[in-house]
């Protein structure tokens, strides 16, 4: 989960809200990315995340959701 939101970092380090609408490979590269984390999310130990109760899972593995199954519908605002 860390290399991957390190990977996203570095992907949108200096881009703008209006380079997801010009950049298609910036969305998809910043979705694969957002992808694995979710997934990796989804994979921790209940026990695990009640240990870290201030981390969103729930919001982080339902993002995950909707790319997979709704990326149609991803809304860039969000992403």
């Amino acid at each position: 989960m860390r290399d991957s939101a390190r990977d996203v970092v570095s992907i949108a380090e200096g881009r703008t809200r209006e380079d997801l609408d010009r950049d298609r490979q910036l969305v998809l590269a910043l979705s694969h990315a957002i992808q694995i984390i979710g997934e990796a999310a989804n994979r921790v130990s209940e026990t695990t995340r009640e240990s870290a109760p201030d981390v969103p899972w729930r919001l982080i593995i339902n993002m995950r959701h909707r790319i997979v199954h709704d990326y149609y519908r991803i809304n860039l605002d969000v992403l």
